[in-house]
């Protein structure tokens, strides 16, 4: 982490700047433990490696997506003289009170989802299916993940990135380099997944002979976070 500091003190490139800012947030403790989490919900889709590095496609793509929506508007805000201190104060508080309910909820499904009978509303599939599978669960942690701001990704993202983008040329990008660079973690890992040698490939070949006990683990692993945040947030 001191190396990554470094090179962000020696930055002149903004694009370089945000980049080496979002590194620095993706391995921060609270962050992280949210990158481990996702990395856990996309890495249990082993009997289809492919979608495995598609879900971590879209839970970057729902990063990029909550990062640079909430940055049009808190560069535009700067760009007219505005403080943002009040939206940075809204977002932490309300994204942190948002991300341990919705962690919660995702994981029960995924621990008991298949005991519980859902209207379809016209699709296939139950809440279990939601949960577990598919990209619109990892659409949606990204989008969560991201605007669960703590003090220190708060500071890199409202008290650096931000007031950067402002001055800069490049301005609305620098929001998207950041989010492609906190979801780096589980992009790697999704790509190993993916992409790896036929032998690496074999083992989680073999990994789907105990998907079962992948899939109650990943959803202990939601509540267990869900409950921590909980904690920390309301008592």
């Amino acid at each position: 982490m001191d190396w990554l500091q470094s090179l962000l003190d020696n930055s002149n490139i903004p694009a370089l700047t945000a980049f080496l800012l979002g590194l620095l947030t993706a391995i921060s403790p609270c962050p992280l433990a949210t990158n481990i989490a996702a990395i856990g919900f996309i890495s249990k889709d082993i009997e289809s490696r492919k979608r495995v590095f598609a879900n971590g496609l879209l839970y970057t793509v729902g990063r990029i997506i909550a990062y640079s929506l909430l940055g049009i508007v808190l560069i535009s805000i700067l760009k007219e003289g505005a403080s943002i201190f009040g939206i940075q104060k809204f977002v932490a508080k309300y994204g942190e009170m948002l991300i341990g309910p919705a962690l919660l909820l995702i994981g029960l499904f995924m621990l008991f989802g298949s005991k519980i009978n859902l209207p379809s509303f016209g699709f296939s599939g139950n809440g279990e299916g939601w949960a577990r599978r598919g990209g619109l669960g990892a659409f949606v942690i990204g989008v969560l993940f991201a605007l669960a701001f703590c003090p220190s990704s708060g500071v890199f993202y409202f008290g650096m990135l931000i007031p950067l983008a402002t001055t800069s040329s490049m301005g609305y990008l620098l929001p998207v380099v950041f989010a492609i660079a906190t979801a780096l973690p589980v992009l790697i890992v999704a790509w190993v997944i993916a992409f790896s040698s036929n032998r690496i490939g074999n083992l989680y070949g073999k990994i789907q002979t105990i998907q079962k006990w992948l899939n109650l683990i990943v959803g202990i692993l939601f509540v267990g976070v869900g409950i921590y945040y909980c904690v920390v947030v309301y008592i």
